[in-house]
């Protein structure tokens, strides 16, 4: 398994977080919001559910969709360096080493548990998951066709997703959200044709978003001081936004 490098680099964000951390199952997780019907499972990148960046997008995510929104420990407590990834020293890391401990047949198992953690424990009644690079294979698989007769999730939406297979494509059986940049290694033009044209034949119900000139990682490490990567961004959380409150809010009235 390997990941391109566009999956590692970008910039953190300046602020504070509002949530709160705490278990369910065997998994720490970052909590932010207070909707007792409406979750989002919130799959970050490699950089993991402590990067600043995720939980500010969360928090973000639960005050404008009015959900609970739920960022869980998927590495094992397994943590990159920030100041290594943001400053493109990533031959100081053992990414190939990490992903060995954190790839899809290690991790896919746990992601589903918890999935069903929140509708059988918790009781929500409305999910949804959102997942950026790493992710994005994650959410595709939660909303995969097998889980039909105990759906894990309601609806998704993918930015820019990694280790994306076209079969995680062809099962999808949820209204998926893709929001696609224009330059990106790891999900290339073959995959977002394949994306569309596939979605379109199954007739599944899907949002795709093209963003011109910008690149892997915006929606989630882009730089906020480069006007481009800004709009991006607040393009990209106002369509997710947009997508869950359809899905999510006004299918629980």
């Amino acid at each position: 398994m390997s990941i391109s490098e566009c999956c590692i680099k970008g910039f953190r964000w300046n602020d504070t977080p509002t949530g709160r951390t705490d278990t369910l199952g065997p998994n720490a997780v970052y909590i932010t919001g207070s909707n007792p019907d409406i979750a989002i499972l919130f799959i970050p990148d490699l950089y993991g559910w402590t990067f600043p960046n995720v939980r500010l997008l969360a928090d973000h995510f639960a005050t404008e969709i009015n959900a609970t929104v739920f960022v869980p420990d998927f590495f094992g407590g397994e943590i990159l360096d920030f100041d290594l990834l943001t400053t493109n020293q990533f031959s100081r890391l053992n990414l190939p080493g990490f992903l060995s401990r954190n790839g899809r047949t290690q991790r896919e198992p746990e992601i589903f548990e918890f999935a069903r953690r929140l509708r059988r424990e918790l009781g929500f009644r409305r999910i949804g998951a959102v997942g950026y690079c790493y992710g994005g294979w994650a959410s595709f698989r939660l909303g995969a066709a097998e889980h039909a007769n105990e759906p894990l999730v309601d609806c998704i939406s993918i930015g820019h997703p990694s280790l994306l297979l076209k079969e995680d494509i062809e099962n999808v059986a949820v209204p998926v959200q893709v929001l696609a940049p224009e330059i990106d290694a790891a999900y290339t033009a073959e995959l977002k044709t394949y994306t569309f044209e596939t979605l379109q034949r199954r007739q599944v119900v899907f949002d795709y978003q093209h963003f011109p000139g910008v690149e892997h990682s915006c929606f989630i490490r882009g730089d906020i001081n480069q006007p481009g990567e800004r709009a991006a961004m607040d393009r990209g959380k106002n369509a997710a936004v947009a997508w869950f409150r359809q899905h999510l809010v006004e299918r629980a009235q």
